[in-house]
């Protein structure tokens, strides 16, 4: 499979703080790849600086080919790469649907592109809730929400940071099964997530990133097999 996505050597800071070090990973087009490790050890830092939403100190970003680290963040969702964020960050005054296509966008030569229709046949919830404000919708829709607002910009990357934080069992069941539909597609992802058994059963590959760094990668299978890993890594 051809490279989608390629970081070498990225360096990061929040003024004086180095919050990256040396972060290298790599991403085929139709991959689905994890940044795994504690909270506080870069994953979130890595998917700023992916997105221009923090300057990278050293090293490159490139995506289809194409250098992206020095770009801004606008025009780096141009070129194809969608960001569910953190916490959501839906337009809680907005309906559903003024928030679905406040930042809709074509895309560029997909044979599926996402639009209202295929967004509401893929999760109908939001179809029933279409003209609730975001701030009346439950944690789950709210990140449906979140999902489909990037899905409405036809990435051909698509970032999950928190995937089903702070989500209810049912809610996150739903949300799960919308990323291997996702997968099952050939769309890229890039999922970050604190379940490890639901990331293992979807992801091809697995970084972890401790204190800034690439402190393992490997598939889902080596992690399996390797419990204390997880635990040295990702244990609380």
């Amino acid at each position: 499979m051809a490279e989608l996505l390629g970081i070498r050597g990225l360096q990061a800071a929040y003024g004086q703080a180095q919050a990256l070090f040396d972060i290298s990973l790599e991403l085929a087009e139709g991959e689905v790849i994890t940044l795994l490790g504690r909270n506080g050890m870069g994953r979130s830092t890595t998917v700023k600086c992916l997105f221009g939403l923090l300057p990278a100190k050293a090293g490159s970003i490139s995506f289809g080919g194409e250098r992206i680290e020095r770009l801004p963040c606008h025009e780096v969702a141009r070129r194809g790469l969608g960001l569910v964020p953190e916490g959501r960050q839906i337009f809680a005054d907005l309906t559903v649907e003024e928030n679905l296509v406040a930042t809709a966008r074509a895309g560029c030569g997909k044979q599926r592109r996402w639009n209202l229709k295929r967004v509401y046949e893929f999760f109908p919830r939001l179809a029933e809730r279409r003209q609730n404000m975001g701030a009346q919708l439950s944690g789950g829709e709210q990140q449906m929400l979140a999902i489909s607002r990037a899905l409405m910009t036809n990435p051909s990357l698509l970032v999950l940071d928190e995937a089903t934080e702070g989500l209810a069992p049912v809610a996150r069941a739903d949300i799960w099964r919308a990323l291997h539909e996702l997968k099952r597609e050939g769309l890229s992802m890039i999922v970050i997530d604190k379940n490890i058994q639901s990331l293992m059963t979807l992801a091809d590959r697995h970084y972890v990133i401790e204190k800034g760094r690439v402190a393992w990668s490997g598939g889902s299978q080596q992690l399996r097999d390797d419990p204390a890993l997880v635990h040295r890594y990702m244990g609380v």
